[in-house]
């Protein structure tokens, strides 16, 4: 494989001189295809290459679970249909990374864990028909947190943050936003429940899009908490996170959610792309951390402040109004508060599996008892078993849920705010814990300074854009919120942020291969 693979890069360097593939875009793509400077095979071909070289060896990055054994054969196909006609839709011949938590009919779906090894249900999620449908391949499925939390398996071991190995690479999409970034593919697919979209983007200098519940089918995926659970884009730029959005978009019968989003869907989020997206714009500024143990006293929380404040800065030069700082009611109740759901889970996951064709268990406490789970996963776990919707608890969640949700539109009604904005994370991401794998406890310091769960409490999206590296070379992520299906606005504004700042810069841990394009 690993000869091949090289021979194979070798025929695509020869055959794709004109086409530089390192940070290269959709556009990038459909204009070399276009000018002839590439085909399709030879894209797929190049990023098999850079797989090969740094996923389980070189840094050893670890992001990649599953290869796609036919997107060779699906290039060839693209290509005799884009010589016959054109591109056969908006991401003909786009290479995406989509998480292990989504299934696919031909390749396995292992949700990061060794208990569902090599399990392919035979079928594909709403997303994947769609995608492949508008002319992507899917080139492979990507290292998850186990269970759809943090960035450790049973099913790989240990994924690492592609700008710094030995730090963690946020989750639980966690090998989708390594290999967006390290150029393994062109775009990705993420699940955010509680950040697991825009955490990996904003450790990774990417662009991450949690949409609206209602906007994006979960058919096919394996649940969390249906009521935060989501689907969404990383990409490296705005432009392209907008086109797969679009492409993932809409109603979906098998994920009757969706019904909610009917006539909320712009034609095109590209539209909203404008250079002077944030001139008129009025966003307030969240500075005070939502998670407890944050330190704002700490050089590491110095070092990450210095780059928002910069961002915040970058923002009202390009015309918004900032109303700096807003103080959110009920602020510090939204990291406790977030954690307090633990009743959706066990349910869930119990009806997904009696509907998953071929499963290997039929439930959360099957799973738990095969002794596979890491540790700390498992210990995690166990605290969902025997709760339900129906408990006491639940209700006192979703109430103080609502009244959260209902202060945070009071507030932007009252200060006539189009937008909130913050950083993703207040301290950079942490060193990776020698027992990461084996103690249940491990002090890894994850997430620390997590900003995240503001978005799927009050069920608003939220878009994380690069806003540059703290003096220890490490990317920090901004984060804009905005009202509910307001996705096009989020993506006007991140767009004018990034056309402005152009923060996005790819790792020196995987570089251009060789003499490559």
């Amino acid at each position: 494989m690993r000869l091949l693979v090289l021979l194979m890069f070798v025929v695509g360097v020869a055959n794709a001189q004109g086409f530089r593939l390192l940070e290269a875009t959709i556009n990038d793509v459909h204009t070399s295809l276009t000018t002839g400077e590439i085909t399709c095979r030879e894209l797929v071909e190049l990023y098999l290459a850079r797989i090969e070289a740094y996923d389980k060896q070189g840094p050893q990055l670890n992001a990649i679970q599953h290869l796609n054994a036919r997107a060779l054969e699906e290039a060839d196909t693209l290509d005799a249909a884009f010589s016959a006609s054109g591109l056969v839709g908006p991401l003909h011949c786009v290479p995406v990374l989509l998480k292990d938590q989504v299934e696919t009919s031909d390749m396995p779906t292992t949700y990061g864990s060794a208990v569902f090894a090599e399990f392919i249900s035979g079928r594909d999620a709403t997303i994947v028909t769609r995608m492949k449908e508008a002319g992507a391949i899917i080139l492979a499925k990507t290292t998850m947190g186990e269970f759809a939390s943090r960035y450790l398996g049973s099913a790989f071991g240990i994924a690492r943050n592609a700008y710094d190995p030995m730090r963690n690479p946020s989750g639980s999409s966690a090998g989708t936003g390594i290999g967006v970034a390290a150029n393994f593919g062109l775009i990705g697919i993420g699940e955010d429940t509680g950040g697991s979209i825009r955490g990996p983007a904003s450790v990774h200098s990417l662009v991450g899009l949690r949409p609206t519940v209602p906007l994006v089918s979960r058919f096919g995926m394996m649940p969390a908490n249906p009521t935060h659970d989501t689907l969404g884009p990383i990409a490296r730029t705005v432009t392209d996170a907008a086109i797969l959005l679009e492409v993932l978009t809409g109603y979906d019968p098998n994920d009757p959610v969706t019904a909610y989003s009917v006539g909320r869907v712009p034609e095109s989020y590209r539209e909203f792309l404008d250079q002077d997206g944030l001139r008129g714009a009025r966003i307030g500024v969240i500075r005070q951390p939502m998670d407890p143990g944050a330190n704002p006293e700490s050089e590491d929380f110095k070092k990450v402040r210095a780059v928002i404040d910069q961002a915040f800065e970058d923002i009202a030069s390009l015309g918004a109004e900032l109303v700096d700082p807003v103080e959110i009611p009920l602020i510090d109740l939204v990291h406790e508060t977030y954690g307090n759901n633990n009743f959706e889970t066990e349910q869930a996951i119990a009806d997904y599996l009696a509907d998953l064709p071929g499963a290997p268990v039929s439930s959360l406490g099957e799973a738990l008892l095969q002794g596979e789970v890491v540790p700390w996963r498992a210990s995690d776990l166990i605290n969902v078993i025997g709760k339900s919707t129906h408990d006491p608890g639940y209700l006192e969640f979703m109430l103080t849920r609502e009244e959260i949700r209902q202060s945070v539109l009071a507030l932007m009604a009252d200060a006539h705010l189009d937008a909130l904005v913050y950083a993703t994370f207040d301290h950079q991401t942490t060193l990776i814990a020698p027992d990461a794998l084996t103690n249940a406890n491990t002090a890894d310091a994850y997430g620390w300074g997590n900003n995240r769960r503001l978005s799927p409490l009050t069920a608003f999206p939220a878009i994380t854009v690069p806003a540059g590296f703290t003096e220890d070379g490490l990317p920090i992520g901004l984060e804009i919120l905005g009202r509910a299906f307001s996705e096009g606005m989020l993506l006007s504004f991140a767009y004018a942020y990034e056309q402005s700042t152009q923060h996005r810069q790819p790792p020196m841990t995987t570089p251009r291969l060789l003499a490559g394009p």
